[in-house]
């Protein structure tokens, strides 16, 4: 018995541009004092720009987790940023808490961002397994905990951009089916 070739579905003409925006929180005792250059902040801006995102705000906070998670809410629920992005605040020194202030407010992780993130890093240093860098959804908005060194964030960004259009698109209610594209 033959199987008719089953119609294809039918694709919506409706082009929905989903939102870009993005707020960058570097996590820094030393940058809040004004005692370091927000380097990491600066490198991830260029190149999320580069990748045809709307970075709009930056700040650098203490590693105090009511201050992170205050900054992470305002972006994610009164600015209604699409991608915030932390950086520093992931190891496991006794200041490190970015994590924690993630988890104290996201609604959802997205575990297989930050697998993707330690694994990839693993092979350029031993050091990535000390990494507690948690990926998470609050809202419409997705919360990327990258290491505090320039050069470690860039790279962890760079694993997690192939990814990260769909990922946002999804967030923001793309009813589009996932095995079509």
């Amino acid at each position: 018995m033959t199987v008719p070739d089953a119609e294809p579905p039918v694709r919506s003409q409706t082009s929905i541009t989903f939102s870009r925006s993005v707020a960058i929180i570097t996590v820094s005792d030393k940058g809040a004092k004004g005692q370091r250059h927000d380097a990491s902040g600066q490198i991830l801006a260029e190149r999320l720009v580069v990748e045809g995102y709307d970075v709009r705000y930056r700040v650098v906070v203490p590693d105090e987790i009511d201050q992170i998670a205050e900054k992470l809410r305002r972006y994610a629920d009164e600015e209604q940023v699409a991608l915030i992005v932390t950086t520093g605040g992931t190891g496991v020194a006794p200041r490190d808490v970015t994590p924690e202030a993630t988890l104290e407010v996201a609604d959802r992780t997205v575990p297989g961002m930050a697998e993707a993130m330690r694994t990839a890093s693993i092979s350029k240093t031993p050091h990535a397994m000390l990494s507690r860098a948690v990926v998470g959804i609050r809202g419409t908005t997705l919360i990327i905990n990258l290491p505090g060194s320039p050069k470690g964030a860039l790279e962890n960004l760079e694993v997690l951009l192939p990814a990260m259009p769909h990922a946002l698109d999804k967030i923001q209610g793309d009813p589009s089916e996932c095995a079509l594209q």
